[in-house]
């Protein structure tokens, strides 16, 4: 593998932001200076005027494949995350077939082996009664177990208390789950279809499933987890309420139970639902203002550990649907960098926090082996920005197979021209080098 030699850029990078040099070589990051690296490189990239940064790790997306792929695949959404500066991803069991069995994880990592430009791990799968297979997990090489504590794409839904108590109790990896109480989202449902029948309003998305089926559901499995001693992570916590659940009062190290927030829970509200409709239809669902603020002073005061997308690609044609019909998900792993920075500029958070909760707190949080930092003797995940130019959001530069985004219109005044993935310069400049794709991750568990 060459070496790659980066110069004069801006370091954004555990806190602290400073001119420096970086050296890259065999795959690692083998020097940094602020003195100047003089050697001589394969390739040498000017930085000057330029933000360089970890590569995020997002531990939350959906690539549809196998068996979704008219949505998307493991190929085109990886080299969207890439263009967007996300060199490592951690993707869901809710497949077809589905993730649940040792062999089908292991087909998901041949396939990315083959295919993914950037690094992957894949989660296991639980269900009502796979118990055995989630035991045999290794997590050395498993980012984790995902349950779906709540209903969403794949009918997953994990709702036997026997079952759950099982994987709490038995499990020593980390528990990720998807929490929405399925007894309340029925009653609210079966309200609407008596009230409107087919022609429910997509405003009416975060009052089907509410505050309180969000709640319920994240504090049995939080009780759970405590009762067990489990190591629980609860994803795309979307509500006010939830946020009394979770602590800041200790470091993200020493705690047993983590949360994660999603960009578009930080970027959308429900006043949008009327002019976006089914393009921000999501589980669990964008919900009111408050708690959209609410959202943002949990992160920036760390009751919320990690920034993630859960990328969930549908098709435009299966989004046009009626409000029972059009699914949930939306596709934004190709802009989450930059639409957190853009955040950033606007004053809602510090550009440290967006590192910090897109690079370094994943790798903290899952263990990932030498990542999610810029430091000499780990691995070359490594991103460039422009931070002083403009790029719309706009249909011919969307990489995403469903070729659609919630975000079109936007314009960030950021650009991703560089991302180095394990020591290869995989994206520059709107050009992709398929020479060598990803690696799978490991855990240092």
């Amino acid at each position: 593998m060459g070496s790659i030699l980066i110069k004069n850029g801006l370091l954004i990078n555990e806190n602290q932001q400073y001119v420096a040099d970086i050296f890259i070589e065999d795959g690692f990051i083998a020097e940094i200076s602020k003195a100047g690296i003089s050697r001589s490189a394969d390739k040498v990239i000017d930085a000057t005027g330029k933000w360089v940064t970890p590569g995020v790790i997002d531990d939350q997306v959906h690539f549809r494949e196998p068996g979704l792929t008219h949505k998307a695949e493991i190929y085109t959404e990886a080299k969207a995350a890439v263009a967007g500066g996300t060199t490592s991803f951690m993707e869901m069991p809710n497949t077809n077939p589905q993730s649940t069995t040792q062999q089908e994880l292991a087909k998901k990592y041949d396939r990315a082996s083959q295919c993914s430009l950037g690094n992957y791990s894949f989660f296991m799968g639980g269900t009502n009664d796979n118990i055995s297979e989630v035991l045999k997990t290794n997590p050395k090489d498993v980012c984790g177990i995902k349950l779906f504590m709540g209903s969403s794409t794949g009918n997953m839904l994990v709702d036997n208390e026997d079952t759950l108590r099982g994987i709490f109790s038995q499990t020593p990896m980390l528990i990720a789950t998807h929490c929405e109480d399925e007894a309340t989202i029925r009653k609210n449902t079966a309200d609407f279809v008596a009230k409107y029948g087919e022609d429910i309003p997509m405003e009416a998305h975060p009052i089907i499933r509410d505050e309180e089926a969000c709640y319920l559901s994240s504090k049995m499995a939080s009780e759970l987890a405590k009762e067990y001693d489990a190591r629980l992570h609860i994803l795309h916590i979307s509500t006010a309420k939830e946020i009394e659940l979770f602590t800041n009062k200790i470091p993200m190290s020493e705690k047993r139970l983590t949360a994660e927030v999603c960009v578009h829970h930080l970027t959308f509200n429900d006043t949008q639902y009327v002019q976006k409709g089914s393009q921000i239809k999501c589980n669990p669902a964008i919900k009111s203002e408050a708690d959209q603020k609410a959202l943002w002073y949990a992160l920036n005061n760390d009751y919320f550990d990690i920034i993630a997308t859960d990328h969930a690609p549908h098709t435009w044609d299966e989004k046009q649907g009626k409000y029972l019909k059009a699914p949930s998900g939306l596709p934004l792993v190709q802009h989450s960098l930059q639409l957190m920075l853009e955040h950033a500029k606007m004053g809602k958070i510090t550009t440290n926090k967006v590192i910090e909760k897109m690079c370094h707190a994943p790798a903290e949080l899952f263990a990932v082996e030498k990542r999610g930092f810029l430091r000499e003797g780990y691995y070359a995940d490594v991103v460039i920005v422009n931070p002083e130019t403009q790029m719309e959001v706009s249909k011919n530069n969307i990489l995403y197979k469903c070729g659609w985004s919630p975000l079109e219109g936007e314009v960030f005044t950021t650009a991703i021209e560089h991302t180095i993935v394990s020591g290869h310069l995989a994206y520059s400049h709107g050009k992709f080098d398929e020479s060598k794709w990803g690696e799978r991750l490991t855990f240092d568990r």
